[in-house]
């Protein structure tokens, strides 16, 4: 197992915003968080990166006890973090954004990693010297996941992938965080409110109200769960309207 989270809370302040929160990833796992705006999805991403702390519980990555290293600890021993919003440095150009996904391996230049980027990703090849805030919100949705990947990481957390990307590049992204995870031996966890997106990448999933898993189970198991039509307004939707529905979520809540 490689990520073992194990009771956890997650506060803001004064608020307990995730209560009680057990989830497990293996090596080389696509696991999807599903939930509606608000529920804890964010907080609970930023806890498992050392962004906020866990009040409770415990964070366990490769049989180490993680809950109290730090973000850059966590990032040298193999997670990477790709924020809801994408969150590229668009004054940078796409060359330069992504050597600061080399600097985790303490390099601070284009490694082998890169190739592996434009393996996935050849478009951020042809461009390299512009400006990422010039790119597309599908283009700057694969820099972002390209520089976490030049890090060369071993669990890749994504908030919200196919949040205000069009159809057409939504998919693209699905099939390659499903191949990259095969094929790179890397696991991907990713918060979705986009239930068809969350349950055509992945190989099982949670759900997440009120900051606490309310289910969990396979993509077939949740698509016809009627808890999951309850906690996810969309879910009866995707599942009895418009089958190719692909479209983005909205935002992850805190």
């Amino acid at each position: 197992m490689l990520l073992e989270v194990e009771d956890i809370d997650v506060t803001y302040g004064e608020s307990l915003v995730c209560e009680g929160v057990t989830i497990t990833v293996d090596p080389q796992e696509v696991v999807c968080l599903l939930g509606r705006n608000g529920v804890g999805k964010t907080t609970l991403m930023r806890a498992l990166m050392g962004i906020l702390p866990n009040r409770r519980g415990r964070i366990r990555f490769d049989g180490q006890d993680i809950s109290r290293r730090s973000s850059f600890a966590r990032a040298h021993l193999g997670l990477a973090y790709v924020p809801q919003g994408r969150m590229v440095f668009p004054e940078l150009t796409v060359a330069e954004n992504l050597r600061a996904g080399t600097l985790i391996g303490g390099k601070g230049k284009f490694s082998a990693a890169n190739d592996i980027v434009f393996e996935y990703f050849p478009i951020l090849r042809e461009r390299l010297g512009q400006n990422a805030g010039t790119l597309s919100g599908g283009e700057q949705q694969m820099l972002a996941i390209g520089r976490a990947l030049a890090g060369n990481p071993r669990l890749l957390l994504l908030d919200e992938p196919s949040e205000g990307i069009q159809p057409s590049i939504v998919q693209e992204i699905r099939e390659i965080i499903k191949r990259v995870a095969a094929e790179q031996h890397l696991a991907v966890f990713l918060v979705e409110q986009n239930l068809k997106f969350a349950m055509l990448a992945s190989s099982r999933g949670y759900v997440m109200d009120k900051g606490r898993i309310v289910t969990q189970g396979s993509p077939e198991a949740l698509s016809q769960d009627s808890v999951v039509c309850e906690h996810l307004t969309f879910a009866a939707a995707d599942r009895d309207g418009d089958g190719d529905r692909d479209g983005g979520g909205g935002a992850a809540g805190a």
